[in-house]
């Protein structure tokens, strides 16, 4: 059995750690992927063909459609064709002349669009024009209900505007809320609130983009309503893709015509992952493996996810990935009804960070964890350590030390040790992070939730527990 696996994309998924001592065994995975493995498989085969999954109602408790498998491929009728392509990069150009987007959104209308900035632009774009290559500031709100952080965007977008003045023009604002009720209590009252008062500031024009469900009542489509009548730019929300898989979609791709990323780049990563998996082998298929093995160390107690990237860029991977794994495979009861309480719980580290804050918990804590590793292979970036201090012996053994290198030395000694107690780690290393790569990883995420979904016999499409607190908030409010 291959333990590691070297796609034709350079995407390495060594799962090694997962065997051993007191974790997973060659023959109970082989036996695995030759029942329970194959029947997912059969049934992820079936969702990509129907775009039905077994017993999937909408919150309504009407049937509904799943077809996040549809969305890299390019074609009529998918959730992404020419026509919705070339509109975004027509938007990508015309965002050119916007000094500030502002994208409001929450959920998977944030998670996925602050994946695509931190990967591509990062903290320090909206402060450097070099980095922006004639792209706008990016920022966003809208995703709490945080009156401190929302002044503060507020102030921010005013002292711009302030600076404009000395300039002759004014400061030209894009306001992108994201919802597909149009009706989200987070991004309604995040983007009434920045239209009010922007509107009514000095220097400042203002523009907006609405990205919802186009085939709606308009009635029941605030948002909607509003675009059709001021005509404001305007991009579908589709129906069969839920907010935590819709990145490669309208809601997630228009925060990559904002950076001027390569769109179809970040779609063939995903389609070319998805050609992979469904032309496989089931022991060579790794998103099924992944889940296949994550799977049955939850059998055995492994009920946590640590998801941890060696990469700053990619902390908000994590954060997205944690909620497409707890709202996905967090369930009350499977799809015959009877009360499993499936899921594990998924937590967000950094290395070296958290090797310095929870570290000492995986190493030495309950035995209920998967570490899951990711690294970049080659980044853009190198420093290499000089000591300007010559009279200061102690900075000696620093001279020469190059970061990447001390970085991926942390993290196999992360591995190392983990491994060294019978503890269950995996690592993810991509070649480089473009486009494509990101593409490719984030689609396996996906597909292995969906896998994983089957595995389990529980509906990873829909997120009754979230429905539960909203009526609670809505009788408040």
């Amino acid at each position: 059995m291959k333990y590691k696996m070297t796609l034709p994309s350079g995407l390495v998924l060594d799962f090694t750690n997962m065997f051993g001592t007191d974790r997973l065994q060659d023959e109970e995975v082989a036996l695995s992927l030759e029942t329970i493995g194959a029947a997912a498989a059969a049934a992820v085969d079936s969702l990509r063909a129907t775009g039905r999954s077994k017993a999937h109602l909408s919150k309504d408790g009407t049937p509904e459609h799943v077809y996040f498998p549809r969305m890299p491929y390019i074609a009529a009728g998918n959730p992404n064709d020419e026509a919705s392509i070339k509109k975004l990069k027509e938007y990508g150009e015309y965002l050119k002349q916007m000094d500030v987007v502002v994208f409001l959104g929450v959920g998977g209308s944030f998670l996925g669009n602050k994946v695509l900035f931190d990967a591509f632009g990062g903290c320090h774009w909206n402060t450097n024009a070099k980095l922006r290559h004639g792209q706008p500031r990016i920022y966003f709100s809208g995703n709490n209900l945080d009156p401190v952080d929302c002044n503060g965007l507020v102030y921010e977008v005013q002292r711009l505007a302030y600076r404009h003045l000395s300039d002759g023009r004014e400061l030209r604002v894009m306001l992108v809320p994201i919802s597909k009720s149009g009706t989200t209590l987070e991004t309604i009252s995040a983007f009434t609130y920045f239209y009010d008062t922007l509107s009514k500031g000095q220097n400042i024009e203002l523009e907006c983009t609405v990205v919802t469900d186009l085939q709606a009542e308009e009635d029941k489509a605030p948002l909607l309503k509003l675009a059709r009548k001021y005509g404001w730019w305007q991009f579908d929300i589709k129906e069969g893709i839920g907010g935590r898989f819709c990145v490669m979609t309208d809601p997630g791709l228009v925060t990559m015509a904002a950076l001027g990323g390569d769109i179809e780049a970040f779609l063939q990563g995903a389609r070319e992952m998805d050609e992979y998996c469904r032309q496989a082998e089931l022991a060579e298929n790794p998103a099924l493996f992944n889940a296949l093995l994550k799977f049955l160390a939850y059998g055995k107690g492994r009920d946590i996810e640590v998801f941890m990237p060696y990469s700053m860029h990619l902390k908000s991977l994590s954060e997205w990935y944690v909620q497409l794994l707890a709202e996905s495979l967090g369930k009350r009861r499977d799809r015959n009804g009877r009360i499993v309480n499936y899921g594990r719980t998924p937590i967000v580290a950094v290395g070296t960070t958290d090797m310095h804050a929870q570290t000492q918990q995986h190493q030495e804590g309950r035995l209920n964890k998967v570490v899951q590793f990711l690294e970049v292979a080659d980044p853009e970036e190198q420093a290499v350590v000089h000591n300007p201090f010559k009279d200061v012996a102690f900075f000696d053994k620093y001279e020469g030390l190059d970061m990447n290198k001390a970085l991926k030395i942390a993290l196999a000694a992360n591995e190392a040790a983990l491994t060294s107690d019978n503890r269950y780690n995996a690592r993810f290393t991509l070649p480089r992070l473009n486009e494509y790569m990101l593409g490719q990883l984030m689609y396996f995420l996906m597909l292995s939730v969906a896998y994983e979904g089957e595995l389990a016999d529980v509906d990873a499409y829909d997120q009754p527990g979230v429905e539960v607190y909203k009526r609670f908030m809505k009788e408040k409010l």
